[in-house]
């Protein structure tokens, strides 16, 4: 009765789960991985945040590219900022999702060397094409927090580094530009400020990344694990459900042919 899975129907039924199946236990792995992964990145996260401020001078230098490892690691530097090369960066957006700038400066570290520090989101102006008015950075000598930032390329953020802009405003926070603009050695990477917190809340600190979340991978995992293993079981129900309802036509057509009345002139089956 089960002949009918040598059809070219069924055939093309098996063939597709056998497809199925492999690529689903696939996708499921795949969203273990992407699970595994925000796992470790927040860890990574939380411990770099928690982690005593060092010098930033003592994780990175001039050229440097900030590794993985040293990511939102907590810093501090001591100098002054250099306002008259302040510049903003375009297309940033505040904590509500407002379009806006950052603000990127130079800060002259004590004891030599500069450092680039985001010092937080500002609103735009009425003509995005004109320098917004940005409240002054503290003068004189300070120390300032933050979280190490890796230079932002477009590969690494997707961000289009779009020529011809206006005077001082620049699409990616990056120390190899910022140093060409400057003529001097940058330390790679930046420092996305945390403290001090500026008067009057302008510019608007950068929040700290999330390290609680670990979104849906691993349900996801489970969903796919739980489609490979339902298509053998839809399988064998499709079938058992055909050949139900082979049977149950064969007997309604062998019933039919009983009752059929003879033929004209065709003599009835001798009864005993």
């Amino acid at each position: 009765m089960y002949r009918f899975l040598l059809t070219r129907q069924w055939l093309i039924l098996a063939l597709l789960a056998l497809v199925m199946i492999p690529t689903m236990i696939e996708l499921g792995f795949w969203q273990l991985h992407r699970h595994e992964h925000k796992v470790a990145q927040n860890a990574l996260i939380s411990h770099n945040l928690k982690a005593k401020p060092v010098p930033v001078a003592a994780l990175t230098s001039p050229g440097h590219v900030v590794p993985r490892s040293d990511y939102w690691r907590a810093v501090k530097a001591t100098g002054t900022y250099d306002e008259k090369h302040e510049v903003v960066v375009r297309r940033r957006t505040s904590t509500d999702g407002s379009i806006g700038f950052h603000v990127l400066v130079p800060f002259d570290l004590k004891g030599g060397g500069t450092v680039m520090i985001n010092r937080g989101w500002i609103a735009t102006a009425d003509d995005q094409r004109a320098f917004p008015d940005v409240p002054a950075a503290p003068q004189g000598e300070v120390t300032v927090t933050g979280r190490l930032k890796a230079d932002e390329t477009t590969g690494s953020s997707g961000i289009k580094d779009l020529s011809d802009l206006p005077d001082r405003q620049v699409m990616l926070i990056n120390s190899v530009q910022q140093a060409k603009l400057l003529s001097r050695p940058v330390l790679g990477g930046y420092l996305e400020q945390t403290g001090p917190v500026p008067s009057g809340g302008k510019p608007e600190l950068i929040e700290a990344p999330d390290d609680s979340s670990i979104g849906p991978h691993m349900a996801y995992a489970v969903q796919w694990w739980l489609f490979a293993a339902g298509v053998p079981v839809g399988y064998v129900v499709l079938a058992r459900r055909e050949k139900r309802d082979l049977v149950t036509a064969a007997a309604e057509a062998a019933e039919a042919q009983d009752d059929a009345p003879a033929e004209p002139g065709k003599p009835e089956p001798a009864k005993a």
